[in-house]
């Protein structure tokens, strides 16, 4: 494997996470990338131009460049961006051609994957696909997608060399909901950044943060139904420590982001939260780690996550997590040891599990020494590494054939 280009078609690596319908996809993108590049792999990521003043070309490392490819109206939402796909595929098939071709694709998210499978038949080189979330997963917890997406999400997995999974929930889902062959599903989990994302003094970071000696809850992510960002307000106000605060770090995402992000604000004045839940804006990904440490339990209380790199950032940092028993999150936080498992979405739930660990100090500190421990187990040199064979694998042996009608 010489030659990667890498699809993230709605949402670039270079852009913040936390921002509009930037999350842990591009720290997924940016990460891997980095770390292929730095195995040797030269990789090329083809992001859609979303602004009309970008350069063609960013050139971020030795072997990690992103090209922007014009496609569609620049500020086109995420919604209607399935119309502009077969011109999106136009010109990363024009680009790889006049580049000297590639050895394989790697799609993020089910638009990409629609872009991958045209590009696999297009220059005849297998497709690895990561799809980050599912639309049956979605559906199943309330979030519902439009039926084009089921189908293309089914089609691809059809066609797909390879199928990247980032936790053992995942594969399940794949093979059950899509009927994904299980030889083409590889586990792959993501990674962390130790180098940021390492233990640290909590008195030190709350300084730095201008937060004061009150318990500290922490939720960061995009600000959207799927985070479940109203959980944890209702959480802060069914717990016994009437003092702790709810430090909110992201932005509203989505079509429903801002009615949602205004809802949440009204809620917070309807409870009489005022003062107790604190709003800051999405913050460049190194600094999540002064948030996380500051932190005395961050609350992932999402309706699904295929792997969660907040769980995953947050125990880095030494920060026990209560959240959702869902996807990913489940082989990540081992409930009563590195964190706190919550069944159903009951904020009386999450709060009863935010007051034990609270109340108990020592609790909370071994929780956090076993979920840093165990956090170390995940780097991005790993994931590449095991990339980098299964590429290898895939550009050995003939392609699947496509099966989709």
């Amino acid at each position: 494997m010489r030659r990667l280009a890498v699809i993230s078609l709605h949402t670039s690596p270079l852009t913040q996470p936390g921002t509009g319908d930037s999350g842990g996809m591009n720290v997924y993108v940016r990460e891997l990338v980095g770390a292929l590049a730095q195995a040797g792999v030269d990789c090329t990521t083809y992001v859609r131009a979303w602004s009309d003043d970008l350069p063609d070309t960013v050139e971020v490392e030795s072997g990690f460049r992103v090209v922007h490819v014009p496609a569609g109206p620049a500020e086109l939402p995420k919604e209607h961006l399935g119309k502009v796909v077969d011109e999106f595929t136009s010109g990363v098939r024009a680009h790889i051609q006049s580049t000297g071709g590639v050895d394989a694709v790697h799609a993020n998210y089910w638009l990409s994957g629609v872009v991958g499978h045209h590009l696999k038949h297009e220059l005849d080189v297998p497709l690895v696909c990561t799809f980050h979330t599912l639309a049956r997963v979605k559906a199943d917890t309330g979030d519902a997608e439009p039926e084009r997406r089921l189908r293309a999400e089914a089609e691809v997995i059809t066609c797909c060399d390879a199928i990247l999974a980032n936790s053992p929930a995942e594969v399940a889902q794949l093979t059950s909901l899509y009927g994904a062959v299980p030889s083409r599903v590889e586990l792959v989990p993501p990674g962390v950044d130790h180098a940021f994302f390492s233990p640290g003094p909590r008195p030190g970071a709350r300084a730095a943060l201008g937060l004061d000696d009150r318990p500290v809850l922490l939720f960061a992510g995009r600000v959207q139904p799927l985070k479940g960002l109203d959980v944890a307000i209702r959480a802060l106000a069914e717990l016994r420590r009437r003092d702790a605060v709810l430090v909110v770090v992201g932005g509203p995402s989505g079509a429903e982001g801002e009615a949602y992000e205004a809802a949440c604000h009204q809620l917070v004045e309807d409870l009489g939260l005022a003062g107790r839940v604190v709003f800051r804006p999405p913050q460049p990904h190194h600094l999540l780690s002064s948030y996380y440490r500051a932190a005395d339990v961050c609350i992932v209380p999402s309706r699904s996550e295929s792997f969660g790199l907040v769980a995953l950032e947050s125990a880095a940092c030494g920060t026990p997590v209560v959240c959702a028993a869902v996807g990913g999150l489940l082989t990540l936080v081992e409930d009563g040891r590195t964190g706190l498992l919550v069944e159903g979405r009951q904020p009386a739930d999450y709060a009863a599990a935010v007051d034990r660990l609270l109340a108990d100090e020592r609790l909370a500190a071994r929780m956090g020494r076993d979920a840093s421990a165990k956090a170390r187990g995940y780097t991005w040199s790993t994931t590449a590494a095991r990339l980098r064979r299964i590429y290898g694998d895939v550009a050995a042996r003939g392609l699947v054939e496509c099966t989709a009608s």
